[in-house]
């Protein structure tokens, strides 16, 4: 059979439902087509369907035939975004998704969605300086902005905004063994975080039972009282949702630093997390929250038990590489190195 036939069958396969049928039947395309992309990019889909968890093998099986597809047709965002998001949400592989992310802004340089995914990557690193960076080119590029990516943006936005009003040092590097925030998680290591909902309850709702009880003494019957009381209700949830979101951030801040020196080591590959913190059930909580591949990746890094090497430096891409492809060439050094790991 020719790979288109074995290609055909792979669709009817997949339309019935008999998925492990399509995806042999799309192999076997690709074994004696490797050039087939619509087939790469099937077995990638039914490796890693979106909402569904696959285990390591499976992604990245995924994120291969992501890149097979890809590298034979550079313009297909729509392989570029699902390869980005294996990479982050099911691999952990931040800096290899700044890499690859990169490369899609040389294949689509006039995309938005590379520098979106970059600058949330940086944030959710601590990298806010060159996060910020990342979200002004977009406005600088005024590239076309999606309406589904605002909310998005405006996260972004307010998340860096607030970090630029902070003193650099309070931001949490995991490669730093001496950081302060260290100890902040230590002292959290027996409790998981605090939901949003349960502050919300706790700081709120107590208010609000208080104000139905006396706004009849208050504002008395009728229409009148009543929207009287509906606004003041109004008023109490808006200001109750603005106080319970800073008290969440405040409260979790350990929680959120330990999450992030998780990802950093599925990044890294290097371990960066004392053993007693390792072993508490704050981890565990954070840990169990990871989809399968991502787990199954970072226990494979805790057992290498590759410690982060003393001349270790953290290296980006060159985020303007993509100017050559429009026509704009720029000198400069090819990486941007930030501060090393620091040894007691």
């Amino acid at each position: 059979m020719s790979a288109e036939s074995h290609y055909l069958d792979a669709i009817e396969s997949e339309e019935n439902g008999n998925l492990e049928d399509a995806l042999a039947s799309a192999r076997k395309t690709v074994k004696i087509d490797p050039e087939h992309s619509n087939a790469w990019w099937m077995i990638a889909s039914l490796l890693s369907p979106d909402g569904k968890y696959p285990d390591i093998e499976q992604a990245s099986k995924a994120l291969v035939a992501c890149t097979k597809v890809v590298n034979l047709d550079p313009s297909r965002v729509d392989a570029w975004v699902k390869g980005g998001r294996i990479m982050v949400d099911q691999l952990g592989l931040y800096e290899d998704a700044l890499v690859w992310w990169q490369d899609c802004r040389k294949a689509t340089p006039f995309e938005s969605v590379p520098i979106i995914e970059q600058t949330t990557i940086l944030s959710d690193m601590g990298m806010y300086p060159e996060a910020r960076d990342r979200l002004t080119s977009l406005f600088e590029e005024d590239l076309d902005i999606a309406n589904s990516q605002l909310a998005k943006i405006t996260h972004l936005h307010k998340t860096l905004e607030k970090s630029a009003q902070q003193d650099q040092s309070v931001h949490f590097k995991p490669w730093q063994r001496n950081h302060p925030g260290w100890t902040a998680i230590k002292m959290r290591t027996n409790r998981t975080p605090v939901s949003e909902n349960l502050l919300f309850m706790m700081t709120t709702i107590p208010f609000l039972m208080l104000e139905v009880f006396v706004s009849r003494a208050l504002f008395g019957d009728g229409w009148g009282g009543f929207c009287l009381t509906s606004l003041l209700i109004l008023v109490t949830v808006i200001l109750g949702m603005s106080v319970t979101r800073r008290l969440y951030q405040r409260v979790n801040k350990p929680g959120f630093n330990l999450l992030r020196a998780i990802q950093f080591e599925a990044s890294s590959g290097c371990i960066v997390i004392p053993e007693d913190i390792r072993d508490s059930r704050l981890y565990s909580f954070l840990f169990s929250r990871h989809p399968p591949a991502f787990q199954q990746r970072l226990e494979k890094i805790v057992e290498a038990n590759k410690k982060i090497p003393k001349n270790w430096k953290m290296k980006l891409p060159d985020f303007d590489s993509h100017l050559d492809e429009i026509g704009v060439i720029e000198e400069g050094d090819d990486e941007t190195e930030l501060s090393s790991y620091e040894e007691e």
